[in-house]
């Protein structure tokens, strides 16, 4: 069994840890921050200020990966992930009834829940785990690093540095983030550097928090959670305990930007989209200001590169290995898939890291590259109000939610099953396609949200 430091206690470090310590492996999890997640979600949502951690008050969809590795490895985490107000979503509720059940159909479910939630659930867990140390309030500043020794070694990190103190390790995660410090530790220490590949999205996101009323009506039924304008994105995230969140989507340098971080004219605007006008008309009760997250990327973090690992005794895990725009939600889902190979091969990676990296860039690359190429075409589609082209694309979104077929297949792919063009390009979706466009000889791509026109005219003058 490996003695194992872990650097970040959010969410994939907690992950880490608490699969690895129930594996028998002995964990410390180093975590600067002084306050961790507790029995009140609202208290620690809105009023724990996480200035490191911008994405912890943006709303979240858990994907499917995020309750199945809960159920195998911690099912008693995911049953007080519901315990604290977590619900189950399974793609196919949209409709009346579920379709025939094929394989693989029980785990096309979203977990409608706060990202905090998720975190005081394993932190209550780590807490309960033996084998788990958690050292809060404890800032990492360093790595302690073996030289190489030999032809053809490369230098071995043997523990982490608080100050004068070091902690001796078999194995280092670096759970740190998206602001991880680690890579330029290591080029300090004289490895080669890391293989960084970071693409700027060019878009910004503004959320307003609220909660439906107690006495007022229930969340709308069969209304779709997003819509869309030229150059802008709308959605609402169902979220636990009655909570829901409004997200609006821009480029960063749409001139609107600045004016929609007033309430007033955010929640005006937000009633321009289908989909958030069906949950604001509840009247529910405003819980935040409008929250507003830019200046994101895409970067990819490899302790690899040509020539093999830069480093043994060190591995990389959640946001410091693969951040992503959150648009799709994977960044919790691909944290957990990672942390749970990290704890079924901790042993064989503290020797040689070299096939945990080859497995991230299999298991976990591709999705980095999707979202790059989505992020690049939105935030051109953005900036250039362009008008939708693609008919076939738009026609498989709108088919989704009246043929199951396709519901699936939409699932599949949001859900990191398969990749997109997989889980849409088989005979027999496209024969559903083609069955629904037929039915619909007039039908061509359009936005469901405001004109640009009609958008101005509710921004200050």
């Amino acid at each position: 069994m490996a003695r194992v430091a872990v650097i970040g206690g959010g969410i994939s470090g907690l992950g880490t840890a608490l699969l690895l310590g129930r594996r028998g492996h002995t964990v410390t999890l180093f975590e600067q921050d002084t306050r961790q997640a507790a029995e009140d979600p609202d208290r620690d949502f809105f009023d724990w200020k996480r200035p490191r951690v911008p994405q912890a008050v943006q709303p979240h969809s858990l994907l499917a990966p995020v309750r199945t590795v809960l159920l195998a490895e911690a099912p008693d985490v995911y049953a007080d992930l519901l315990a604290r107000g977590a619900r189950e979503y399974h793609d196919f509720d949209w409709f009346d009834a579920h379709p025939p059940y094929r394989a693989g159909d029980e785990d096309l479910i979203t977990l409608r829940t706060r990202r905090i939630v998720l975190e005081a659930a394993l932190t209550a867990a780590v807490r309960r785990e033996p084998g788990v140390e958690v050292r809060r309030g404890r800032r990492v500043d360093a790595l302690d690093v073996a030289p190489a020794s030999g032809e053809g070694r490369v230098p071995r990190v043997t523990g982490v540095r608080l100050g004068a103190e070091t902690h001796a390790a078999d194995l280092v995660v670096d759970a740190s983030g998206r602001r991880s410090p680690v890579p330029g530790w290591l080029v300090a220490a004289g490895c080669r550097p890391p293989v960084v590949e970071s693409h700027r999205t060019g878009i910004a996101y503004l959320c307003r928090w609220y909660r439906l009323r107690g006495d007022g009506p229930r969340e709308p039924e069969r209304v779709k959670t997003g819509s869309s304008a030229a150059f802008a994105l709308a959605g609402v995230f169902p979220s636990d305990n009655g909570v829901f969140a409004v997200n609006v989507v821009l480029a960063t340098g749409d001139p609107s930007r600045g004016a929609l971080t007033d309430p007033a004219v955010f929640e005006a605007a937000a009633r321009r989209f289908p989909a958030s006008a069906a949950w604001l008309d509840l009247d529910p009760e405003p819980c935040s200001d409008v929250l507003a997250m830019a200046g994101l990327d895409n970067r990819w973090t490899a302790l690899a590169d040509d020539a093999g690992p830069i480093v043994t005794g060190l591995v990389n895990a959640g946001d410091s290995l693969i951040h992503t725009n959150p648009t799709f939600g994977h960044g919790v889902a691909l944290g957990l898939i990672a942390a749970q190979r990290l704890a079924a091969h901790a042993d064989g990676i503290a020797a040689d890291p070299a096939g945990y990296h080859a497995w991230t860039a299999e298991a976990l690359r591709p999705w980095f590259d999707a979202q790059v190429t989505s992020d690049r075409n939105n935030g051109r589609r953005l900036a250039d109000s362009a008008p939708l082209s693609d008919r076939r694309a738009a026609a498989l979104a709108s088919c989704a939610f009246d043929d199951p077929v396709v519901m699936r297949a939409r699932a599949q792919a949001r859900h990191l099953v398969l990749p997109a063009e997989d889980a849409y390009g088989t005979d027999e979706v496209e024969r559903h396609l083609t069955a629904w466009l037929a039915a619909r000889p007039d039908f061509e791509p359009r936005y469901d949200g405001p004109t640009r026109d009609q958008w101005d005219a509710l921004l200050p003058a």
